[in-house]
C-alpha cells in the first residue's frame, strides 16, 4: 500500500458519527464521534466491559449500530465495499478444520482476487514460526498457533483498515513481537491499524491511544510512555 497525501475531498479511512451501541435499555456504547486516518496505529484501551469489542465489531460490520454510522473509506461498514477494505481479527480464531494452513492462505488469497500471493504468504508464515505447519489441519494446533495463523490470514490479504481485538493474548513474547512488527509495517504502508489491548508494551508501540470507558472516548491523544502508564497501570 502507497500513502496518499490526505485532501478535503478524501473520506478518512474509519468514520464514526453518533455511534451508539444499546442492548435492551442498556447503553452499551456511546455516542461517539472519531476519525482515523491513513497510516495510523491506534492502541484501544480500556478496562473490561468498556465497549472495546462492541466498538470493535461496529467498525468490522459485524453489529449495526442502533444510533449513528461507520464509515470505511467512505462506504458503509458491513457492505461489501467496506468488508473488501477491512481485515478483521477477532478474540477468537475462526478457521476450516479440514483445511490445512497453506490451504487456508490460497483460499484467503484467491477469495480476494490476488494472483501472486506464495511469496508474501510464506514470509508471514516463517516470521510467525509456522513454516514447519503449513499442510497440517488448524484442528490440531494449540491455542496460540491457532491465533497465529488467524494472524498470518488476516495480514495475506489486501485491507485499508485492520481492525484486531486483543490479538497478543495466546501468544509467546517473541511471537507478541513479531505481531507488533507485523502491525507497525501495515500501518507504515499506509493501513489503518486499531487494535484493542490491555498490554503497555504494546500499546507503547502505538502513534496513538484511545481510550474508552462505559462506552465513552475518555482520551484521543498521543500514546507516549506517560500516558500509557497511566492508561495501563
Amino acid at each position: 500500500m502507497t500513502k496518499r497525501k490526505k485532501d478535503e475531498t478524501t473520506p478518512p479511512v474509519l468514520g464514526i458519527k453518533g455511534l451508539m451501541r444499546r442492548y435492551a435499555t442498556l447503553v452499551a456504547l456511546g455516542p461517539l464521534d472519531l476519525e482515523v486516518e491513513e497510516g495510523e496505529f491506534v492502541a484501544l484501551v480500556g478496562p473490561n466491559g468498556a465497549g472495546k469489542s462492541t466498538l470493535l465489531a461496529c467498525i468490522a460490520g459485524l453489529l449495526d449500530p442502533t444510533e449513528g454510522e461507520v464509515r470505511v473509506a467512505g462506504a458503509r461498514a458491513g457492505s461489501m465495499p467496506a468488508r473488501a477494505a477491512t481485515s478483521y481479527l477477532g478474540d477468537e480464531p475462526v478457521l476450516y478444520d479440514d483445511l490445512s494452513l497453506e490451504e487456508h492462505l490460497e483460499y484467503v488469497a484467491r477469495l480476494h482476487g490476488l494472483t501472486d500471493w506464495e511469496r508474501p504468504a510464506a514470509d508471514l508464515v516463517t516470521r510467525l514460526g509456522l513454516e514447519d505447519r503449513v499442510d497440517d489441519l488448524p484442528a490440531h494446533f494449540s491455542k496460540g498457533m491457532r491465533q497465529k495463523t488467524s494472524i498470518a490470514l488476516g495480514l495475506a490479504r489486501p485491507f485499508q483498515l485492520l481492525v484486531a481485538d486483543e490479538p497478543f493474548d495466546g501468544l509467546d513474547p517473541p511471537s507478541r513481537e513479531v505481531l507488533t512488527d507485523l502491525l507497525t509495517e501495515a500501518a507504515a504502508s499506509g493501513a489503518v491499524v486499531i487494535v484493542s489491548t490491555h498490554r503497555l508494551d504494546i500499546a507503547e508501540r502505538a502513534s496513538r491511544a484511545i481510550a474508552l470507558f462505559d462506552g465513552q472516548i475518555t482520551y484521543d491523544g498521543p500514546a507516549d510512555q506517560e500516558t500509557m502508564h497511566k492508561l495501563l497501570p
